[in-house]
């Protein structure tokens, strides 16, 4: 008599601390691997040299994805003034560079400011968006530009957290989903009138999972810790988000 054994697939929830140099699919990979099971997916892209907060979704949670995309999200960011890039971080080239030029810190906070509440963003060209079944990034590698059209997003906080004159400094932020920070800090260079671009990014929280509970992606592959011992469940998580019960999917139960 042949017996059959079904697979047992992990549901939940992993707040991993991304490193830096992967991208958000190099770390879904790493999972999927490491536990031996593809539905696995997260919930917020962080770009390949960004570190901090992403959220893995494993199992049935992958239903959830869109309505954690949407969630709130903060970050500390640090940015260069004068220089424009083609990615508009530092590691794309250089296509715009301004010298000689003084801020003083009351105007740098100002313009940071000036982008709280609702405002329109356009998304960059480096991106994964879609544009007639290509991304973005894979047409600006290819050196062409399109149209994108603008995307309201909301700063619901913004604070300069240090200013080195004349032309480095850091903020924190805290903004709805789908913002695109590098854009935001181009935006505040355009605003002051020199360019600029993003140097360094962190993800501090998105929705309700913060830096400080995060897992260290590199533990897990060591076995240092295991994904079952870190692994939070749905209901303990979701089960009082009023958005999730109204969800017309089967989360809990067999």
């Amino acid at each position: 008599m042949v017996l059959y054994y079904r697979q047992q697939y992990m549901d939940g929830i992993l707040n991993i601390n991304k490193p830096s140099n992967m991208t958000s699919h190099d770390v879904v990979d790493c999972i999927r691997r490491l536990i031996k099971q593809k539905r696995i997916g997260h919930a917020g892209t962080l770009d390949p040299q960004a570190t901090g907060v992403l959220v893995l979704l494993l199992g049935k949670a992958t239903k959830l994805a869109e309505t954690c995309k949407g969630d709130s999200k903060e970050y500390v960011a640090s940015m260069k003034l004068g220089i424009k890039t083609t990615t508009q971080d530092a590691w794309g080239e250089i296509t715009e560079q301004k010298t000689n030029f003084s801020l003083q810190k009351e105007a740098v906070e100002k313009a940071l400011l000036s982008f709280k509440g609702k405002t329109n963003q356009i998304p960059p060209m480096f991106s994964a968006l879609h544009y007639k079944g290509k991304r973005l990034y894979e047409l600006a590698r290819q050196g062409k530009e399109v149209e994108r059209r603008p995307r309201q997003i909301n700063i619901f906080e913004i604070e300069l957290l240090n200013f080195i004159p004349p032309d480095e400094l850091t903020f924190r932020v805290v903004c709805s989903g789908g913002t695109y920070i590098r854009t935001l800090c181009a935006d505040i260079g355009e605003l002051l009138g020199v360019g600029s671009h993003l140097t360094s990014l962190t993800r501090t929280r998105s929705g309700r999972f913060k830096i400080e509970n995060a897992i260290d992606l590199f533990d897990l592959k060591e076995g240092k810790i295991k994904v079952e011992e870190v692994l939070l469940s749905i209901e303990e998580v979701f089960n009082s988000d009023i958005r999730v019960k109204t969800l017309d999917i089967k989360l809990f139960g067999p």
